[in-house]
């Protein structure tokens, strides 16, 4: 019988991207991966299927049912040691969102029920608490969409429907607080509280607190949504999906001037910032999906790995929310969300 040494046990050396939720894929190199048999992968006690397998390089895909980060690659009956990622634990299923989630000071998530163009769901708007409950929050809003809450607490909502942005108090009473937003999608505050709103036909509307009507900036139009998030530089950014493989996050200063900060994603959607100034993109990457971190540099990289991803939001301390076509997700990724509020 062949005597095994510790110099030959699997050795994990990198792995790509640093986080994913179910579906997502891990990209692994190392050494001995198939030294004694065909390398396997588990998250915690939990089986991960092998997508690509050799000796030194391996791709596995997140199960559900993973909630534990602690990775290993065995080979016969030899398992390396453990390797921290992050992987998603999902906060609520059945939902819609087609934009970013939000969050309150005291820790609730919202998340919208948008449905199809038309179509009147009974629940609008969802909020999960810290518990991880989820209850319905919002009814009668057709097409719920973007989703952003001031310093005092209040939820905005725009009806890519209506064209109607809806205030709604934290007891859930809710208002009409502007109309006339053409094809309503994505909302963002800056640090003075205006609210912008991306109308998808081509254009960006400010709204002061005294809900002054400007049109800050045109842009292309968006055949899906204009997704809207302020960086720690003042700017504006915006994605508007295309069709393209090679779309691009938008930079508009606050004069209203509009250049291209970074070309180069497969339909790019929710955003938001890090206190560093990094970009964390819902898009895909030379052909990887998930969520793309972009420095200020322009240097782009995908952060977690993921389908179907549409938006995202920062969590204290350091956590990710992650929202798909129809769930959402917490991830700790060690990264501190910039809030422009």
């Amino acid at each position: 019988m062949p005597i095994f040494k510790d110099s030959d046990r699997p050795e994990i050396q990198t792995v790509s991207p640093v986080a994913a939720i179910p579906g997502g894929e891990f990209q692994i190199r190392g050494r001995n991966f198939a030294r004694a048999d065909r390398p396997h992968v588990a998250f915690g006690d939990v089986t991960a299927p092998i997508v690509i397998g050799s000796n030194s390089y391996v791709i596995a895909r997140v199960p559900e049912g993973a909630s534990i980060g602690k990775m290993t690659i065995g080979s016969g009956a030899h398992t390396s040691s453990a390797w921290d990622c992050g992987i998603g634990i999902q906060l609520a299923d059945s939902v819609h969102p087609v934009a970013n989630p939000c969050l309150d000071f005291f820790g609730n998530v919202y998340t919208t029920f948008s449905g199809s163009r038309g179509q009147k769901t009974p629940v609008s708007v969802y909020r999960v608490d810290p518990h991880h409950e989820i209850k319905p929050f919002v009814t009668d809003i057709m097409n719920a969409t973007g989703l952003a809450v001031d310093r005092d607490g209040m939820l905005y909502v725009s009806s890519r429907y209506d064209g109607i942005v809806y205030q709604i108090t934290p007891g859930g009473t809710m208002s009409v607080y502007v109309e006339g937003m053409g094809v309503a999608t994505g909302l963002a505050f800056d640090q003075d509280q205006n609210l912008y709103v991306g109308d998808r036909s081509g254009t960006i509307f400010k709204i002061s607190r005294q809900r002054q009507i400007y049109v800050f900036c045109t842009i292309e139009p968006s055949i899906a949504a204009y997704h809207l998030a302020f960086g720690p530089d003042g700017n504006l950014y915006v994605t508007g999906p295309t069709t393209s493989s090679f779309d691009c996050v938008q930079r508009i200063n606050p004069a209203g001037e509009v250049e291209v900060s970074y070309r180069g994603l497969g339909r790019p959607q929710g955003m938001a910032f890090d206190v560093d100034g990094n970009a964390y993109v819902s898009a895909s990457l030379s052909g990887r999906k998930g969520v793309v971190r972009i420095d200020p540099a322009g240097n782009a990289g995908l952060f977690l790995s993921g389908p179907n991803i549409v938006g995202l939001a920062f969590a204290p301390p350091k956590s990710m929310i992650v929202a798909t076509n129809n769930s959402l997700y917490r991830v700790d990724v060690g990264v501190k969300g910039f809030l422009p509020a």
